[in-house]
């Protein structure tokens, strides 16, 4: 079965999360999965967080830093040296069980085996992480609307601990040292890992073949629908708008 690849271009994070929206709300019929990045860099809170109490949104306009609400849940996210995938898929698909956490199991399982490609040993950990050497390397989030399945998550290829640490808020700054020490301790990069960097393409390529080994299918470079590019240009202006950013 032949299911649709989207390589995007970078895009910013209001365009970024439009998309994802637009490709769930569009033809829910088509498989889709897609590639893409973060520019300017961003952050992403999950849509039930209060954005006050966890972003520094001055800094963020100081260092020309999106930030937005998505439509899944989970915390904040800071996109940055990274690749990120979104898959959306029919609620009544044949490819994923319908238990949530054995559906967030099965898409991890095609980002493992496309870490594998790069000679990286991943492994799921409950209930959207993925791991390499005990270290988080990518989470994710999932939504489920339009009778559809939405999940986007993270694929960590470099990381800016202190620059992410400068624009999220912590509960107490006494603290800022300690948490980023243990951030540190707990999350890796592909860079990281490999000791050397890879490129956007090397690891779109290797995700690809994962998505096709795990599903069993053929991923065929497509494009957006007249339809989904109207629906994303109606969406980007909600995510870009302070009334859905600070609607908590």
């Amino acid at each position: 079965m032949e299911w649709r690849l989207i390589i995007d271009t970078a895009r910013d994070a209001f365009s970024n999360m439009a998309i994802d929206k637009a490709i769930l709300f569009g033809d829910v019929d088509v498989p889709t999965v897609r590639f893409y990045q973060w520019k300017p860099a961003a952050v992403s809170i999950g849509c039930f967080q209060s954005l006050l109490l966890e972003v520094d949104t001055e800094k963020c306009r100081e260092q020309g830093i999106n930030v937005v609400r998505r439509i899944t849940g989970g915390g904040a996210v800071f996109h940055e040296k990274e690749l990120t995938y979104s898959i959306v898929l029919s609620e009544k698909n044949k490819f994923l069980p319908g238990n949530l956490l054995a559906s967030y199991e099965k898409i991890c399982s095609a980002v493992i085996a496309g870490l594998k490609e790069l000679g990286l040993r991943a492994e799921y950990a409950p209930l959207n992480d993925i791991l390499v050497n005990g270290k988080k390397i990518s989470g994710c989030a999932q939504t489920r609307r339009n009778k559809g399945i939405l999940q986007h998550g993270t694929m960590i290829m470099g990381v800016d601990v202190e620059k992410m640490f400068s624009i999220l808020k912590v509960p107490d700054e006494k603290i800022r040292g300690k948490m980023i020490a243990n951030v540190k301790e707990r999350v890796t990069s592909i860079e990281k890992e490999l000791g050397s960097a890879v490129s956007f393409k090397q690891l779109a390529d290797a995700l690809k073949k994962g998505f096709e080994q795990t599903f069993g299918i053929e991923l065929a470079a497509g494009q957006l629908s007249e339809k989904e590019l109207a629906l994303a240009g109606q969406f980007r202006r909600e995510f870009a708008s302070r009334e859905w950013n600070y609607s908590r």
